[in-house]
């Protein structure tokens, strides 16, 4: 069987970075018919799940591929599709497979990268900008003039709401950030910040917004910022629930009854676990509805602005790029580039 280069783990699991190398793997084939396509990947990008899945702490999707990873561009190798040639540029996403020099993708996964647009741009793309338009857009049924809260806003996710929020026409966003430099960040990209170390975000709402609340949250902490999620929300208001950096279990009892008053609806949500189908329908979605937009900066124009932080890594250095991330380091999404 043809091999390929891969980012591994070391005994399947590592709670350090330090668990991760490059080595050798199978590499992936094509069986006919089943509308698939091989690409060879140049750029990948890093998220939470990875550090999770790493740790041993992310069951995967049936079928997913054990190799860290969702979201890739990159050339077709091998189009099982009518859809591509081979040599066409792509970027899209997985359930798993990216850190690793060939990916094996369904067609409907994947869409094509403009020419004037970077590998490390389009890279940035697939799990940050569809996770926000599917939570603004799907799942909050974000309507102009609306209000919306988004926590970890200098991350990349966050970053995506806050912009995909305000192109879609909401009234007022208001962002949280960990220092006073991210506060600013978020504030250039169109949010009021609120540094979540020096002020009580639910005040901050209170003050914005006149004591009325926000009609969106979307939260990527969880149990700890519950309570004030609820104070934060206003009436028919709607929680998305994302992430669970700030953990899963609440320290005391809630009071159910602020979820009645408030007529609130609460929904969690990940993309990874959802079917093919729906993932493949999300991104022809967000492609036709918000792809011009998005790439719109890179011809000069107002559109989205696709933060690479720091720097690009090389994926030699793929143990400090997951240790950045491990320590909320990042303004924007980490892409690593492989050589």
């Amino acid at each position: 069987m043809p091999s390929m280069r891969a980012v591994l783990v070391r005994d399947g699991k590592s709670e350090t970075a330090e668990g991760l190398y490059i080595g050798e793997t199978e590499r992936p084939t094509l069986k006919e018919g089943d509308g698939r396509i091989i690409v060879k990947v140049i750029c990948f990008g890093l998220n939470r799940m990875d550090i999770m899945q790493r740790r041993g702490m992310y069951p995967l999707p049936p079928g997913a591929s054990p190799i860290l990873g969702v979201e890739f561009s990159g050339t077709v190798e091998e189009p099982g599709s009518s859809d591509y040639k081979k040599g066409d540029e792509v970027f899209g996403l997985a359930t798993g497979g990216a850190y690793a020099e060939y990916i094996s993708v369904p067609a409907g996964m994947t869409t094509r990268k403009p020419a004037h647009v970077s590998w490390e741009k389009a890279a940035a793309v697939p799990e940050n900008l569809l996770t926000a338009w599917q939570t603004l857009i799907r799942i909050a049924e974000m309507k102009e003039g609306q209000k919306v809260l988004v926590h970890a806003g200098a991350s990349g996710v966050g970053l995506a709401a806050i912009q995909l929020a305000r192109m879609f026409g909401a009234s007022l966003v208001i962002a949280t950030a960990g220092t006073d430099d991210k506060v600013k960040f978020v504030e250039q990209h169109g949010a009021k910040g609120v540094n979540y170390k020096t002020q009580d975000f639910a005040d901050e709402v209170a003050k914005l917004t006149d004591g009325s609340g926000v009609d969106i949250i979307i939260d990527l902490v969880g149990a700890s910022y519950w309570e004030r999620n609820i104070q934060s929300l206003a009436r028919d208001g709607r929680i998305v629930l994302v992430g669970l950096v700030g953990g899963a279990k609440t320290d005391k009892p809630f009071d159910l009854s602020q979820l009645l008053y408030k007529r609130a609806r609460v929904e969690g949500t990940t993309l990874r676990s959802r079917s093919l189908e729906y993932q493949t329908e999300l991104l022809q979605d967000f492609s036709k509805r918000a792809l011009d937009h998005v790439f719109a900066k890179a011809d000069g124009k107002d559109g989205i602005d696709l933060v690479i932080h720091k720097q690009v890594f090389d994926w030699n250095d793929i143990v400090s790029a997951h240790q950045e991330m491990e320590q909320a380091k990042n303004t924007g999404k980490i892409i690593v580039r492989i050589s």
